[in-house]
């Protein structure tokens, strides 16, 4: 990984180094605790508000599309006013959304509410990292990412059980609640922080880039979710698919000449120069797309299917979280000091024959212990092994004054891959869960999972860090 040097006002930063990795944690853990907490409350949302799986799929996909498309804006917004600032811009907003999450009286206020969940979800998490980037330089900085990447995985292992008891005991809407508890002590230590980072010569926000991304990412999501419903030659279909796809060609050129015009676009494209960020971005749109899949269709499986009540569905998805937790440190140090090409090749291989054991699921919930439990401990063994690496590969090629941007991308592209393949669950599924749909989802996800690796280990480039 590349040492970039780090502007002057970096500094105070790194003399507030725990204080950043702590905050940077607590920051991404209400993130991350939101999305495994909604995941175990779908069936329970679907009985109460109604609406199949289509409401499934957007209390999931509205805060992935807000988050996705937006979380590039505020890339943009974190360079320009500061990571600490727009960090605690994000935290607020994502709280209030929080509250009117728990008072949903629809599926649609609900839906609207996650929407502005993933717009706080947006602002904190390149804010969150480029902190890190900023704080820690060299093999030290691979180690907190490592360290910030195995914490922030504690909400992934809290939110399942918790919100399954929740869902089960008092209700739904009570995790809501609870995702609003970290926000209340993460705000009093983001104070603590006495420096920042602001990038001064970015003199504006790409308002008109920001709109394309959101149209192209909502569009073709909207209209994948709702041809299952409506069917593919509807005209609300038709449109979606049609203004989010001319959007998303558009995007591209409008970047060009914004750089060309001296501009400040929404996504640096020069950025894509580096070839460890664009590898490494190939890798997480196919890696991330994969997980996004894996995650959303067991869990509906376990309880749709095979009956398991909201907590033990949780309990039984927590594999993967724990060889997160246990080894990302560990994987961070070393990559830090071997480079991040190996780990990124093997991790998602094994991760593949992680998806390709839950083949063995059948109708019996026994089968757990000899399908779905080891298959989901190879998931995790692979995530684990990659997902750090994959992080400082990517961050480590971007110069330190566009860390923001450069989180933001890739945190995006992550997302966006996510939301695209729960958008695609419906096709994939055959509209209802199934064992049959259970194989085919996993079948998808191996594929996707050993073209990321094939991808690391052709293109990443070992340049292992020194310091």
């Amino acid at each position: 990984m590349t040492d970039a040097p780090a502007p002057p006002h970096a500094a105070p930063l790194r003399d507030d180094r725990r204080v950043v990795l702590v905050v940077a944690i607590l920051a991404s853990f209400v993130v991350g605790l939101d999305s495994s907490v909604v995941n175990v409350a779908l069936p329970a949302i679907r009985t109460e508000l109604g609406g199949g799986l289509v409401v499934q799929q957007w209390t999931v996909d509205a805060y992935l599309v807000t988050l996705g498309s937006l979380i590039l804006v505020a890339g943009s917004l974190s360079d320009l006013f500061g990571r600490v600032r727009v960090l605690q811009w994000g935290l607020v907003v994502f709280g209030v959304a929080s509250v009117v999450c728990a008072i949903a009286p629809t599926g649609a206020v609900l839906i609207i509410a996650r929407a502005f969940q993933g717009v706080g979800g947006a602002l904190v998490t390149p804010s969150a990292l480029a902190l890190i980037v900023a704080a820690f330089r060299g093999a030290a900085q691979a180690k907190a990412i490592g360290t910030w990447t195995a914490w922030s995985s504690a909400a992934s292992i809290l939110g399942p059980v918790v919100g399954g008891v929740i869902v089960d005991g008092i209700g739904w809407r009570w995790i809501f609640v609870v995702t609003a508890v970290p926000i209340a002590v993460t705000i009093p230590l983001v104070r603590r922080i006495s420096g920042d980072v602001v990038a001064g010569d970015r003199p504006h926000v790409d308002v008109v880039g920001a709109v394309l991304a959101v149209l192209g990412v909502g569009g073709v999501v909207l209209g994948l979710i709702e041809q299952e419903r409506l069917g593919w030659s509807d005209p609300v279909v038709v449109a979606a698919l049609v203004v989010g796809g001319a959007a998303l060609v558009a995007f591209v050129p409008w970047e060009l000449g914004v750089a060309r015009s001296s501009g400040t676009p929404l996504v640096p494209l020069a950025l894509f120069r580096a070839r460890n960020f664009t590898v490494g971005n190939l890798a997480t749109l196919s890696i991330y797309g994969a997980l996004g899949m894996v995650f959303f269709v067991v869990t509906l499986f376990l309880q749709e299917v095979w009956g398991y009540p909201a907590w033990v569905a949780g309990l039984a998805t927590l594999p993967p979280t724990l060889m997160l937790l246990a080894l990302s440190t560990t994987v961070g140090s070393l990559s830090g000091r071997y480079g991040p090409r190996w780990f990124m090749a093997a991790g998602p291989a094994i991760a593949a024959v992680g998806a390709l054991v839950l083949l063995a699921v059948g109708d019996d919930p026994a089968a757990y212990w000899w399908s779905v439990l080891p298959g989901l401990v190879l998931v995790g063994a692979g995530i684990a092994a990659m997902v750090t690496p994959l992080t400082s590969a990517v961050l480590g090629s971007v110069p330190q004054s566009e860390a923001g941007a450069g989180s933001a991308v890739n945190n995006a592209i992550a997302r966006i891959a996510s939301l695209v393949m729960v958008a695609l669950a419906g096709i994939v599924l055959g509209g209802e869960v199934s064992v049959g749909a259970l194989h085919r989802a996993m079948v998808v996800m191996a594929l996707l999972l050993l073209a990321g690796a094939l991808v690391s280990a052709l293109g990443i480039r070992n340049t292992p860090s020194r310091t």
